[in-house]
C-alpha cells in the first residue's frame, strides 16, 4: 500500500501568532504553515501573501481588525504558489483595490496557476478545508516588470506610501521560484521575504532555481534588515535572528543541490537521489515542520535541475502521484 504524502496525514490546527516587529510591520504565523506579513500606514494597509483560501484570510483580517480599522488597501503576491495566493478575493470587502504581483509571477499564473491550484489542494486538505469558497485564480491588478536575468533585465521596484510609512516591492532575484517578490520597509529595517527565506521548517523547492538561489540570498543579507517575516516558521528579530534565517535557508538549499549534483554524476535513479540525499539532510533537518513532505518535491527538482533542466517541471496532480508512487516502490 502506497504512503499517502506526509501533508495528507497533517489535519491538527496549528497555533497563530500575531506580533508587531516594529511600528507599522506585523508577523502573521503559524507553525510551519505559510506566513504572511502586514503593514499599517495611517492611510493604507498592505498584506503580504493572502493565504489559502478566502476563509483563512478572515482569520488573519480579524486578527488586523484587533488593531486598525484603516483599509486592506493593497495586498502583496510573493509569489504563485496556491496556499499564498487563493485567499485574495477576501480582503476586497476590506478595501483592496490592488492586487500586486512581479512580471515573473503573473508569467506562472498563466504558465501553470490551474495546475498548481490543483495540486496544492490534494496535497494539503487541512488548508484547504473550505476551497469552495475560492473563487478561481487570483490574478494580479499591478504586475512590476522586470528582473529576468537571462534577458538581462534589472528588476522593476514599487514604492508605496501607505501614509506614515513606505514600502519598497521588488524582485530580487530567482529562488523559490522565478517569480519571487520582497516588502522591505527601509525605515524600521523589516524585511517581507516570502519563501526565499524559510525558519526551523521545511524550504519548499520544488519549483526552485536552486543554482541562483544562494546569490539571491546574499542580496537579501545586504539589505541589513533587523526583523525578517520568513515564508514558514516564526518572526526572526533582531540582526542575528535575521542571519539565522538567511544562513538556515542557504544551508538546505546547498545541501540538497549538492547531493543532486553528486547523484547525477554517479548516474543515480530518482529513488537512490533520495536515499543520498537523506544521509546528508535528514540529521541536521529531520525533525523540522513539514520537511517530510517537502524533500521528495525538492529532491526532485533538484535531481532534474543537476541534469540540465532549468526551467522546473510543472507539478500536476498527477504527477504528484506518479513521484510518490516511485519512490514508494
Amino acid at each position: 500500500m502506497t504512503k499517502a504524502f506526509a501533508s495528507q496525514a497533517d489535519l491538527a490546527d496549528k497555533k497563530i501568532t500575531f506580533e508587531q516587529l516594529s511600528p507599522h510591520c506585523w508577523a502573521y504565523t503559524a507553525e510551519g504553515d505559510p506566513n504572511s506579513g502586514v503593514i499599517i500606514g495611517d492611510q493604507f494597509i498592505l498584506v503580504s501573501d493572502a493565504t489559502a483560501t478566502p476563509a483563512m484570510a478572515r482569520d488573519l483580517i480579524a486578527h488586523i481588525r484587533s488593531v486598525s480599522d484603516k483599509p486592506i488597501k493593497y495586498v502583496l503576491l510573493t509569489h504563485y504558489h496556491a496556499v499564498r495566493v487563493l485567499g485574495a478575493s477576501a480582503y476586497f470587502d476590506e478595501g483592496a483595490t490592488e492586487i500586486i504581483a512581479s512580471q515573473g509571477t503573473y508569467e506562472l499564473i498563466v504558465e501553470r496557476g490551474k495546475e498548481d491550484m490543483q495540486s496544492e489542494m490534494d496535497r494539503f486538505p487541512r488548508l484547504f478545508r473550505n476551497a469552495e469558497s475560492v473563487p478561481g485564480l487570483t490574478w494580479p491588478t499591478m504586475v512590476i516588470g522586470g528582473g529576468d536575468p537571462t534577458r538581462g533585465e534589472k528588476p522593476g521596484k514599487l514604492t508605496l506610501d501607505l501614509g506614515g510609512v513606505k514600502v519598497q516591492i521588488w524582485s530580487p532575484g530567482w529562488g523559490h521560484t522565478r517569480g519571487d517578490t520582497i516588502a522591505w520597509v527601509e525605515s524600521e529595517k523589516v524585511l517581507f521575504s516570502g519563501d526565499l527565506v524559510e525558519y526551523n521548517a521545511g524550504v519548499y523547492t520544488g519549483d526552485a532555481h536552486l543554482e541562483e538561489w544562494p546569490a539571491t540570498l546574499e542580496a537579501l543579507r545586504a539589505l541589513g534588515a533587523e526583523a525578517l517575516v520568513p515564508g514558514r516558521g516564526e518572526a526572526l528579530k533582531g540582526a542575528e535572528g535575521v542571519t539565522r534565517g538567511l544562513d538556515y535557508t542557504r544551508q538546505w538549499v546547498e545541501t540538497l543541490y549538492r547531493c543532486a549534483k553528486e547523484a547525477a554524476a554517479a548516474n543515480m535513479d530518482l529513488k537512490a537521489t533520495m536515499a543520498h540525499t537523506r544521509k546528508a539532510m535528514d540529521p541536521v533537518f529531520g525533525n523540522v515542520f513539514i520537511y517530510e513532505h517537502c524533500l521528495p518535491f525538492d529532491v526532485s527538482r533538484a535531481y532534474d535541475e543537476a541534469r540540465g533542466l532549468k526551467n522546473p517541471r510543472v507539478w500536476t496532480a498527477e504527477r504528484d502521484k506518479e513521484m510518490w508512487a516511485s519512490l514508494q516502490a
